[in-house]
Parts: C-alpha cells; structure tokens; sequence
C-alpha cells in the first residue's frame, strides 16, 4: 500500500516524526512515522482529535497512561507480544530474550512482532531492546532515523 492511498485522520507532528493517524469507526488501527517535512493535518474526527491530545500530553509527560480504543490484528503470538509490551513501564525497558521468556518464545520471534506493530508508542515497542543493552532494532530496521526515533522515545522517557 502506497502512502498515496492511505486515509489519514490526523498528521500530527512530534519532535522526531510527523505521526499519521488512521482509526477505523472506533478504533485507533495504526500510527506510522512519517517524514518530518510532511504537512500536518488536523484532526479529521473527534477519535482522532482524541488520539493527538493523548499523544500530546504523552510528548509533555512521558508516564502519560494511554487509553484508547485500540483495533489490534496480528497473529496470537503477536498479540500476546504486544501485550506483554504494554506492561514494561514508562522509563523502563525489557530485552527481547526476557519477553521471550516470560511468552516461551524465541528473541527473534518477539523482535519480528515488534517490527509488525501497528501502534507504536501506544504499544511501546521501543521499550524493548538487545540482552546486552544494545537498541536491537526498530521498525524493522538496524540503523538510520528508526533507530533514532527510538533512542529519542527512550531519552524522553528516561528525563
């Protein structure tokens, strides 16, 4: 799918990222990294007004708690990674081979949900990082500007 034919209902922009928005009905169903020379856009529905005020206080206040509605696909192993995912705390983080552990799953299996979720910062992925303290990857990337979305969502959380 071509960014040309995705509907976003909100491009709100973040100090490391525009985030573009999609919800479906009453669901948030994804929120992408979008280039920061992408033009805003204001929220297009009262969700989404609702998702870019939470996001906001979230960028004020890294221990801000989500709660939103949220439409999350994926396969079971997936879903049981995204919420093992949402109880590593705001400031804290978990290599992929603990939650591998705790889900009788493998790093890379834990690594490849991660790359797969929809929702990030919601489901904060970035939270989860190599054993040996590393980043690991992000958005299925190893390097270049996931990387540095993720290192700045640590910092923010860590201040």
């Amino acid at each position: 799918m071509t960014d040309s034919v995705k509907v976003y209902q909100a491009k709100l922009v973040a100090p490391f990222a525009v985030l573009g928005i999609i919800t479906e009905e009453d669901w948030l169903t994804d929120i992408e990294y979008l280039s920061m020379d992408t033009q805003p856009l204001a929220p297009q529905s009262y969700l989404a007004k609702e998702v870019c005020r939470q996001l906001q206080a979230y960028l004020t206040e890294p221990g801000f708690r989500f709660d939103l509605s949220l439409h999350i696909g994926g396969t079971t192993h997936q879903r049981r990674v995204w919420q093992a995912i949402q109880t590593i705390p705001s400031g804290k983080t978990s290599s992929y081979a603990e939650i591998a552990t705790q889900l009788h799953s493998a790093p890379r299996a834990v690594g490849r949900a991660c790359g797969a979720n929809r929702i990030p910062i919601i489901i904060p992925c970035h939270r989860v990082i190599a054993k040996n303290g590393g980043l690991g990857g992000f958005m299925n990337a190893s390097d270049g500007n996931p990387l540095e979305i993720k290192r700045w969502l640590l910092r923010h959380e860590s201040a």
